[in-house]
């Protein structure tokens, strides 16, 4: 495939000009044409592998939502897809999702399946995304399917702003706590040092530890920092690789604080991308695959791929998924329940939803737990290192040579 420049008049003879997808020119100009658009220009550009990776932009989860929506309800109305992709490529306000619309358009005007042409943008759509479209495609259920998928999307982005409105306050709380340290290390701790040097004897071990730390802060902060931002990064990097994501999960899931909100997490998300797949027609196994991947958790995902393996060998869910202890006994007997009634699906949706409660009421009760041990973390922190500067005062008639 390759992208084709071209410049056309449509039947009021204004003039138009874009990109367009084809194997060659006399199919992009038998695309334009079906477009209504008199070719006057048409010249080969990039190649569709160059084409795909320069469209891989970021687009904002609202905005997919929005167009997710937007699609169902035309396709449900009886809009023909290629029509409902041109209204809304025009309508869109995002401009990294526009060009990927087109693209998308192009593909299928030139023969391809929708979810394939989805498929060539995965860090746009999601497996889970082009999975559960391709199922809609197969069965005749595009348009319910897409509502499903808005559905996913949308409970997908509230659970996000739950997490973020929980970990907001303690993040500024602690931010503003290094700042108000760091001032003090290196405005007001020299100051104190100063007027205790005059003094001219030994200080006290934690005032003297104190004014180093100072010292070597304000003449190598350039270096301190950059040691700061490479350990960051170096953490950032590990945390990206396997063995690295599969430390930090195993932490995660064991904080003090935030360890069960993690857990919650992870379970609402396995229950919801289960119970979407499974209400779309997905297979099990490739159902299984896929949430393990979208769980977010390596721990959750080695215990999905286990969960499969044992499905294969011809045990049922509920036991396959109770021999791993990160799935809650509750989930479970209710996973049980649903495969003696036949209501899987709708069991995961009541498991979800009955999490996402949890994780809403979560925040709540951590601001009012983790607000008093910030505060006293800031004390304790501040105050020791107010207590440090003024040890030499309280002991002034030790320190201070006649």
């Amino acid at each position: 495939m390759l992208i084709y420049d071209y410049q056309a008049r449509d039947n009021s003879g204004k003039e138009v000009h874009g990109q367009i997808e084809a194997a060659d020119q006399q199919s992009a100009t038998s695309i334009l044409a079906n477009r209504n658009l008199m070719v006057t220009s048409l010249k080969a550009g990039s190649s569709r592998k160059a084409s795909t990776k320069r469209l891989q932009g970021k687009v904002k989860s609202q905005d997919l939502v929005i167009f997710t929506r937007q699609l169902a309800t035309m396709v449900d109305a009886g809009l023909p897809l290629m029509q409902t992709l041109m209204v809304l490529e025009e309508q869109t306000d995002s401009k990294a999702l526009k060009p990927i619309i087109r693209s998308v358009l192009q593909k299928v005007e030139a023969g391809e399946a929708f979810s394939k042409a989805l498929a060539a943008y995965p860090r746009v759509f999601t497996r889970l995304y082009v999975c559960m479209v391709e199922a809609g495609e197969t069965g005749g259920l595009l348009a319910e399917i897409l509502d499903r998928v808005a559905s996913y999307l949308e409970a997908s982005a509230r659970l996000r702003r739950k997490v973020k409105s929980a970990m907001s306050y303690p993040v500024i709380v602690c931010v503003i706590a290094a700042g108000i340290c760091l001032f003090l290390l290196m405005k007001i701790i020299p100051i104190f040092a100063d007027i205790f040097k005059d003094f001219g004897a030994k200080l006290p071990a934690p005032t003297q530890m104190l004014i180093e730390v100072s010292n070597v802060l304000r003449h190598y902060f350039i270096f301190v920092a950059v040691a700061v931002g490479a350990l960051i990064f170096g953490l950032a990097k590990l945390k990206k690789t396997k063995r690295g994501a599969e430390i930090w999960d195993r932490i995660s899931l064991k904080f003090p604080v935030f360890g069960k909100l993690v857990h919650k997490i992870c379970i609402s998300r396995f229950s919801r991308t289960f119970a979407a797949l499974l209400r779309s027609g997905v297979p099990i196994l490739e159902t299984l695959r896929i949430v393990g991947q979208s769980s977010g958790n390596t721990q959750v995902e080695y215990a999905v791929e286990k969960t499969a393996s044992s499905i294969e060998k011809g045990d049922n869910l509920a036991i396959a998924l109770g021999q791993h202890s990160i799935f809650p006994p509750m989930l479970v007997r209710m996973i049980a329940a649903g495969e003696q009634t036949g209501k899987v699906d709708v069991m995961l949706e009541k498991i979800s939803d009955f999490y996402d409660e949890e994780i809403e009421a979560t925040p709540s009760a951590l601001t009012s737990l983790i607000e008093p041990l910030l505060i006293v973390f800031l004390g304790v922190v501040v105050g020791t290192i107010v207590v440090c500067m003024f040890l030499p005062i309280f002991r002034l008639n030790q320190i201070v040579q006649f």
